[in-house]
């Protein structure tokens, strides 16, 4: 079970749940075909956003198979939500999770997607002592795959048009870091 105090706070950034008062903010990024262009999934309108906010407000205790943490990652000087971050518990057995995440364009370049992120890896290797996280995107998302490798995940498969997306073949990236390899090079140094 995770056990994370929230808000997370980071040099710029707050990490905490979602509420539901935080629609015009995730609309403002979730609206745009930029945004989506590489996820499974279309720009939405209010009231679809509104949907996803109502699954998101409640935690779940990532003690089974399937769950995932979303998390708000809300600029700290603003207030307002600039992204959000995932963590999926793939495999409670195999101490296996996965990390995703989506941020306004309006904000990138500028490390805050790498200092959100930054702490899905501590949550999912100190918080639920996962062995091994893995994060996965389209092969055109170069921003994705950049932001992972900065992470010091390790790019471990390249998959030739492994699915159909929004109607087209599509190549997948994946990447992936050890708990030992995080801790290592985050100077924790223990197993």
């Amino acid at each position: 079970m995770l056990n994370t105090a929230y808000p997370i706070k980071t040099e710029r950034l707050l990490l905490r749940p979602f509420a539901e008062s935080d629609r015009d903010d995730v609309f403002a990024f979730q609206s745009r075909e930029d945004v989506t262009r590489y996820l499974y999934w279309s720009p939405r309108d209010r009231a679809e956003v509104g949907e996803v906010l109502k699954e998101w407000v409640t935690l779940p205790p990532m003690d089974a198979d399937g769950q995932s943490l979303v998390l708000a990652a809300e600029l700290q000087h603003s207030g307002r939500v600039i992204g959000s971050l995932f963590l999926f518990q793939r495999s409670v057995e195999h101490r296996q999770g996965e990390i995703g995440f989506v941020f306004n364009p309006d904000h990138q370049g500028q490390g805050l997607a790498t200092e959100g992120a930054a702490q899905l890896l501590r949550i999912g290797f100190e918080g639920l002592n996962l062995h091994r996280l893995c994060g996965r995107c389209d092969a055109r998302n170069q921003a994705s795959a950049r932001l992972m490798a900065r992470l010091g995940m390790r790019q471990e498969a390249h998959l030739i048009q492994n699915e159909r997306v929004k109607g087209e073949w599509t190549d997948e990236l994946v990447f992936a870091i050890l708990g030992q390899e995080w801790r290592a090079q985050a100077g924790g140094g223990h197993g």
